[in-house]
């Protein structure tokens, strides 16, 4: 996997030091992931070599494959759980360590990688493990949409339908490529939407090409939900891409996709660096909850898997769980 400079902690709080560092751990890796077969037995070896016993390790490639082990584990006292996968897998998990006392530690094996992006981890397994070895941990928020748990975000349009595009045979063949391979792909089909969103502030209409609901600052394989986005900031953070053909009145004709298209493009060029809610198509909202009503009907797509369709109710459970996160970096005076 290759190696890349890691982003800023996006923490309001600096993480502490774990009180639970000697409890009982269990390491699941992702088979299907990205790098999950190949790094089984690194990751083994990379925590033990930093002194983590482990209680039990496995290897798994379906889902409820994982969530049996996860159940028996925790109900038979383990404290900390290792998921190894994307954010995919983390989504799975999650749900099954809500309300429980228990540690989670990531291990970015996947193809987007945004949680561990959105909590500081660069994106190589020994890095992560030496943030596990540290035993710094923080509280964070965890999204729900119609009542299931998100990490990083929800979106409708352009984002479910590329959702749809990246399939494990892309992923595998393409690996970090694979995103803006889909999007390519999709960005000439993609058509507008009509959206009624209400929040803490009011209601709003409009039509769309893409809604973004985040409860992390990342999506998308590396993309800003907006500059302030946290991962504890106790709300939910949201944008919108307004369809410039439907302003125009040029919606449905070819001189109207142009216009779409060429606006999408141009704001994916700043997603990366957050510079996007800066352009006027560009709609940020910041509020404790959402109801979104979408026209047609849109998939919702949580963390990259698609969860149903709207209506969909957003809302927040803060500081539901605890993770290892980065050690701060000491100031210097």
């Amino acid at each position: 996997m290759a190696s890349e400079a890691s982003p800023e902690v996006a923490l309001s709080k600096p993480p502490k030091r774990g009180a639970l560092d000697e409890g009982p751990a269990l390491l699941v890796v992702n088979s299907k992931c990205r790098m999950g077969k190949e790094a089984f037995p690194a990751a083994r070896e990379a925590l033990a070599a930093r002194g983590i016993p482990l209680v039990a390790c496995h290897r798994l490639s379906r889902q409820k494959h994982m969530v049996r082990v996860l159940r028996e584990a925790l109900d038979a006292g383990v404290r900390r759980v290792f998921i190894g996968g994307g954010d995919g897998t983390l989504n799975a998990a999650v749900q099954h360590l809500l309300g429980r006392d228990v540690t989670l530690g990531v291990l970015p094996l996947g193809t987007g990688n945004d949680f561990a992006r959105s909590l500081g981890i660069a994106p190589t397994l020994e890095a992560a493990c030496d943030v596990i070895a540290a035993g710094y941990t923080a509280r964070v928020d965890v999204g729900l949409a119609n009542g299931q748990p998100f990490l990083n975000a929800v979106s409708l349009g352009l984002a479910s339908a590329i959702a749809r595009r990246l399939t494990p045979q892309l992923k595998r063949r393409a690996g970090k490529l694979a995103y803006p391979v889909a999007a390519v792909a999709e960005l000439w089909e993609h058509q507008p939407f009509h959206v009624r969103m209400k929040t803490d502030r009011g209601e709003m209409e409009l039509d769309v090409l893409q809604l973004v609901v985040g409860n992390g600052r990342y999506h998308g394989a590396g993309n800003v939900v907006t500059p302030e986005s946290r991962l504890d900031d106790r709300r939910l953070d949201a944008y919108t891409i307004a369809a410039p053909s439907s302003e125009s009145g040029r919606e449905g004709t070819g001189l109207g996709h142009v216009q779409d298209v060429s606006t999408l493009a141009r704001i994916a060029l700043s997603l990366r660096r957050g510079e996007h809610v800066s352009h006027p198509a560009v709609t940020s909202v910041h509020s404790t909850h959402l109801y979104v009503e979408a026209q047609p009907a849109q998939d919702i797509n949580a963390d990259g898997e698609i969860i149903g369709h709207t209506p969909v109710r957003f809302e927040l459970a803060p500081a539901a769980l605890r993770v290892y996160a980065p050690a701060p970096t000491p100031t210097t005076h």
